[in-house]
Parts: C-alpha cells; sequence; structure tokens
C-alpha cells in the first residue's frame, strides 16, 4: 500500500476503533487492521455486549418466574433457549454494525487481515486469503487486548469444559454448571445459566469473591448470591477436569491441603481471569518491551520503548475494562494530534452486571488503611430507600469513603440495584476533587434510588435522614 498513515492501529475493540474515531476526528489520516470479520473485539462479539444480553434476558425471565405475581401479574414463562440466543445475536449484530458505519463516517482506512509489526512505521499484514501487503505509518498503536487465561493441565474444548466464550454459546441448560473463578466474569455467567436453571457450584482459588473489590461489598454480595442458589468452594483449587460424553469431574482440593473431592458436572466455566494478547504481533522482534505478565510496557504517554510505537488497553497493565480501553484511546489520539489526552485511573468505575449490581470507583477501605490514610465512612442501605422498597430491590447498600481531614471523597461502593448507573455521579464528583459535603447538598429527586447515594454522604457525617 503506497500510503503513508499518520496512525495505524492494531485490533478494533473498543480501545482501537475509539482511538482511530477521535484520531480521524482531529484530521489524523487513519487505518485500522482487523483480523475478524467484525469490529468490536472481544468485547462487542463474545465479551461486554452478549453477555449482558443474556444478563438482561435472564433477569426478565427469572423475574417473570418468581417476582411477578406479588405485583399482581399472573405468568407461567417458559424458555426458548434457541430464540435467547438469536436475541443476544441481535444485540451483537447492531453494535457491530454500528461501528463499521462510524469507521466509514469517519474516513477511517480499514485492513482486513492479521498484523505483524516488522519495524517502528512498517506494518505487515496478511489477508483472509493470505496475501500479504506492508502498510506504512507514522504512528503504530498494539490495541489487541486480551484473551481467555487458561489452567495448567486443563483443555478448554468449549464443549464440556468452556470459557467464556463458550458459556454464551451452550444450546440446553446444564443441569449444574461449575465455575472456576469468582470473579467478575465467572459471576456474571454463572447468574444467568442460575436464573435460567442451572445449579451452580463456585470454586475459588481465595478466601472470598471478588478480589480486589471492597471486602464487605464482597461479603454481602456472596451472601446475596448463596440465597439466590449459588454454592461456593473459597480456598479451594482444581487439580484436575476429567470429560466424557455426559459431562465432567472436577477434581477439587483445599488450596492450603488437605483431603480432596469429586464434583460431578455437566459443564464446566474456566473463568480465571485473561492475559495480554500479543501472540505474533512480531513485538519482539521490533524490540518491544514486554513485562513479566506479558503486557506491554509503555510509559504515562502510552509510547513502548521503540519511538513510533504505542499500546493502549487490556495489552497495557491496568484494569482489564472496555471503557479504560476507550479513555486511553481517546487520550492517546489527542496526545498524537498535539492535544493533552489524559485519563484519570482514580476514577474509572468497575461493575459487575449481576443482580443486584456491584459498582465501585476509586479506593477500597482495605487499600486505605494499607495506606495509612485517615478516612470516615457512611453508609446507607436500600432496605430504608422509598424507591427500592416500592420496587421490592432493597438487597444492598451504598458506602461513601471520604478523607476525615479534607472530606475529598476516596472511593464509593454500591451494592443494590442500578448501582451501575448510580456510580457515575460518584465518579464525576470524584473527578472534580468533591467532597460527601458536596454530595450530600446535592439535591436528588424523589423518589429515586440515587437518594441512597446522597444519604450515603450524609451519613459521613452521621446526619442521614432516612438511616
Amino acid at each position: 500500500m503506497a500510503d503513508v498513515f499518520d496512525l495505524l492501529i492494531i485490533g478494533t475493540g473498543p480501545g482501537g476503533y475509539v482511538c482511530a474515531i477521535r484520531a480521524a476526528q482531529l484530521g489524523l489520516k487513519v487505518a485500522v487492521a482487523e483480523k475478524r470479520a467484525t469490529h468490536g473485539g472481544t468485547c462487542l462479539n463474545v465479551g461486554c455486549i452478549p453477555s449482558k444480553a443474556m444478563l438482561h434476558a435472564s433477569e426478565l425471565f427469572h423475574e417473570a418466574a418468581h417476582s411477578f405475581a406479588r405485583m399482581g401479574i399472573q405468568v407461567a414463562p417458559t424458555l426458548d433457549l434457541k430464540q435467547m440466543q438469536a436475541f443476544k445475536q441481535e444485540a451483537i449484530d447492531g453494535n457491530t454494525k454500528g461501528i463499521d458505519f462510524l469507521l466509514k463516517k469517519n474516513k477511517v482506512t480499514v485492513i482486513r487481515g492479521t498484523a505483524r509489526i516488522v519495524k517502528a512505521g512498517e506494518v505487515e499484514v496478511t489477508g483472509p486469503d493470505d496475501a500479504k501487503q506492508t502498510v506504512n505509518a507514522k504512528n503504530i498503536i498494539i490495541a489487541t487486548g486480551s484473551q481467555v487465561a487458561s489452567l495448567r493441565g486443563i483443555e478448554i474444548d468449549e464443549k464440556t469444559v468452556v470459557s467464556s466464550t463458550g458459556a454464551l454459546e451452550i444450546d440446553k441448560v446444564p443441569g449444574h454448571l461449575v465455575v472456576v473463578g469468582a470473579g467478575v466474569i465467572g459471576l456474571e455467567l454463572g447468574s444467568v445459566w442460575a436464573r435460567l436453571g442451572s445449579k451452580v457450584t463456585v470454586i475459588e482459588y481465595l478466601d472470598r469473591i471478588l478480589p480486589g473489590m471492597d471486602g464487605e461489598v464482597a461479603k454481602n454480595f456472596q451472601r446475596i448470591l448463596t440465597k439466590q442458589g449459588f454454592t461456593f468452594q473459597l480456598g479451594a483449587k482444581v487439580t484436575s477436569i476429567e470429560t466424557s460424553q455426559t459431562g465432567a469431574k472436577v477434581s477439587v482440593e483445599p488450596a492450603a491441603g488437605g483431603a480432596g473431592q469429586v464434583i460431578d458436572a455437566d459443564k464446566v466455566l474456566v473463568a480465571v481471569g485473561r492475559v495480554a494478547y500479543t501472540d505474533g504481533l512480531g513485538l519482539t522482534e521490533a524490540g518491544v518491551a514486554l513485562d513479566a505478565r506479558g503486557r506491554v510496557v509503555v510509559n504515562a504517554h502510552y509510547a513502548t520503548n521503540v519511538p513510533g510505537i504505542y499500546a493502549i488497553g487490556d495489552v497495557i497493565a491496568g484494569p482489564m475494562l472496555a471503557h479504560k480501553a476507550e479513555d486511553e484511546g481517546i487520550a492517546l489520539a489527542e496526545q498524537l494530534a498535539g492535544q493533552a489526552g489524559h485519563v484519570n485511573y482514580d476514577t474509572i468505575p468497575g461493575v459487575v452486571y449481576t443482580f443486584p449490581e456491584v459498582a465501585a470507583v476509586g479506593k477500597t477501605e482495605d487499600e486505605l488503611k494499607s495506606a495509612g490514610v485517615n478516612y470516615k465512612a457512611g453508609k446507607f442501605a436500600f432496605m430504608a430507600n422509598g424507591r427500592a422498597k416500592a420496587n421490592q430491590q432493597t438487597e444492598g447498600f451504598v458506602k461513601v469513603l471520604a478523607d476525615a481531614v479534607t472530606d475529598r471523597v476516596l472511593g464509593v461502593h454500591i451494592i443494590g440495584p442500578a448501582a451501575g448507573e448510580l456510580i457515575h455521579e460518584c465518579a464525576v464528583l470524584m473527578e472534580f476533587g468533591g467532597s460527601s459535603e458536596d454530595l450530600a447538598r446535592t439535591c436528588h429527586a424523589h423518589p429515586t434510588l440515587s437518594e441512597a447515594v446522597k444519604e450515603a454522604a450524609m451519613a459521613v457525617e452521621g446526619r442521614a435522614i432516612h438511616a
């Protein structure tokens, strides 16, 4: 290809395609290389979007079966899993086609194929027909995302032993689903199949679920999920999985040592995390440095050690979140266009899209204690919120953590209905360095779930009204 682009982005997941569009808006000549038939990366094709479609559909199914009657709605729902899967595919198609449109609208050149960096300024792309072409660009951005992490000695066949990808394609509700890993992905997908009728057993190496999130929230969340039918085996490790025509036998031992057991399962979901995707990119040959976990090493401006080569998203350090990748993509595009792009990593929210949802932004209590920070906490239960009572969705609470001296909000943690939406006013507040007093004195409409956020902020100074 004779053209020399200002920017070539490898990968069109959330980080890559957003970076491409922002750079094009700023007048840069942009190309993207994508090996999938559709844009959107893991998130839109086999991750965020399809899982949320299944979570939404399964939640409504479960609510119709178990909650409608008390509201005077008499129904007896039956499950059409094939149609539910089609509903999920509609969500995928709508989003991926939307990215096609946006790239065309912004005059981004799309190159189909697998990219390999030859050197700074030069990338070789092998197309679906194995034809190779050389693409030249002043700047190259690695936005290849992540892939499923595996367990040593355990084969993921996407039939009986599945990854998050295979768990979205199951064509029959498993009688017993064993989930290996009590992180976000395992609990979300476990929730889908539990709502549809599966017995779900979660095996976690650590002695708690949701590592990295607030300990009090995680403890309450485990209690809620147990009420929903989950069984947890914490401090346990899977040593082997034997598959057969009828299912799998999962061998489990205490992580600290001791007698093991064998669990019979129809399906096993391995959800032990994700790892940066750098295979076949030619990074070693091009001299690009990687860290001990295989991630691309970058500086504060997303530059690698090789001038003209950058990286963003899951392929670098930090939380593996689509919105983190998007913000990095925008920041880098703006920096390359001579502007001052920036990401505040202290205000990136995280959400678990179960019911109730779990959401957080900023520091946890454990982190503040470890750092020796003098802080105050305000907590308010949804049980005391008028809208939650009316909706009969009273599980959970909001917790606001503020500096004991300055009152600046350092972290907010929510478990409850619509937590993923409620967290964002807290993120905005923290972005502007706001205090719990600022949040407490901001008028919130009544009756809304968001009043619980205001009351938690008021509780920091012991003045919640409805507590």
